[in-house]
């Protein structure tokens, strides 16, 4: 009998690494929204930079996992009211 061929990993299941910068409201403030990320998708979260006043929280995220979680995170996050960008690398490289 012969060996079955190994499935090779869809573009959906490819694991990747995407930075954003997020820009929330003064509402969303307070809320634990990076937490509820992290819970809600299967996805590892880190903070790569980050400013927060009374009037807007900004926050460089990285987002590590599958491709389809990742775009699902970024989905919520943008229904959630927080603006997301992409980030240029060079912006915080090291």
């Amino acid at each position: 009998m012969a060996a079955k061929p190994k499935n090779k990993p869809t573009g959906q299941d490819t694991v990747q690494q995407t930075r954003l910068w997020l820009m929330y409201p003064p509402k969303l403030i307070k809320k634990p929204l990076i937490w509820e990320l992290g819970h809600k998708f299967k996805i590892v979260t880190n903070i790569r930079q980050c400013s927060v006043s009374d009037e807007i929280g900004i926050v460089c995220l990285e987002l590590d996992g599958k491709r389809q979680e990742v775009k699902a995170a970024i989905k919520w996050l943008t229904k959630s009211g927080v603006s997301v960008e992409p980030v240029e690398i060079s912006a915080i490289a090291g």
